[in-house]
């Protein structure tokens, strides 16, 4: 309730965007922080994490993700897309403000000269944003916990939601958002008692023994990169496919500039 509160109450911000991208995908501050448009495809809708940018001595740093798991796809849904368009004729509109002082540096949420913002100013806006409109007192990190939380409670399995926070082990995930999987396994439970009482209802095989007897795939060699829904754009990649992500997010951003 918080979470919808605040981006309400912020929608006309120029950093609607990031607060929005955390608070619905679940990215962590540094990653916000880091993410470039050529990381960021907005007609199929994902975004690739491989980098984020982090204070040191007073300089910005572009660094790698928190953990390797961190090296994410992630699904976005059509809010987030929307958000996301809008927010790029806005710094279009920027750019042409600022003209000749502007610095074209490809990253989404900069500065006003196009400069990259530091996690630390996006968090002391944040922190300006909800004493300005009289909200609740939370931390920028709480948007975060709030987009696992949602998912959760929206039935999208834990290990999902593993994935989209980049989490380095299912048992951190399941550990930190403890209070919210009862409900959830509750949840789950009506469900599977509504569908077995329904007429006609059979029950099928585990899945194990249906694949015993199932001719071998003929796509065993396809990508690694998911690049579809809410679900399968947040699986399981392995340390290969992360790998990947990161060279050919690189080499996309190098043929853009």
């Amino acid at each position: 309730m918080q979470t919808a509160e605040f981006l309400h109450a912020v929608g006309d911000h120029r950093l609607y965007a990031a607060y929005h991208l955390i608070a619905l995908r679940g990215l962590r501050r540094g990653e916000a922080a880091g993410l470039r448009w050529c990381d960021v495809d907005l007609d199929e809708g994902v975004v690739v994490i491989t980098q984020q940018l982090q204070q040191y001595d007073g300089h910005l740093i572009a660094c790698p993700p928190k953990t390797a798991r961190s090296a994410r796809v992630i699904a976005l849904d059509r809010t987030t897309v929307a958000a996301l368009r809008d927010h790029k004729v806005r710094q279009r509109h920027e750019r042409t403000q600022a003209g000749k002082r502007y610095r074209d540096s490809g990253y989404v949420f900069t500065c006003l000269n196009g400069d990259p913002m530091a996690p630390d100013r996006l968090t002391r806006t944040f922190t300006k944003l909800i004493a300005e409109h009289g909200l609740p007192p939370i931390r920028l990190h709480d948007l975060r916990h709030g987009a696992a939380t949602l998912a959760l409670a929206a039935g999208v399995e834990l290990k999902v939601v593993q994935e989209m926070l980049g989490h380095s082990s299912i048992v951190l995930t399941a550990d930190t958002y403890t209070s919210v999987l009862p409900e959830v396994a509750h949840k789950a439970a009506g469900k599977t008692a509504t569908t077995s009482s329904k007429p006609g209802a059979s029950f099928r095989e585990p899945n194990s023994r249906a694949a015993a007897r199932q001719p071998p795939r003929s796509d065993a060699g396809a990508s690694a990169l998911p690049t579809g829904g809410y679900g399968t754009a947040s699986k399981a990649l392995t340390p290969a496919a992360r790998s990947d992500i990161r060279e050919d997010a690189e080499l996309h951003c190098s043929r853009r500039h």
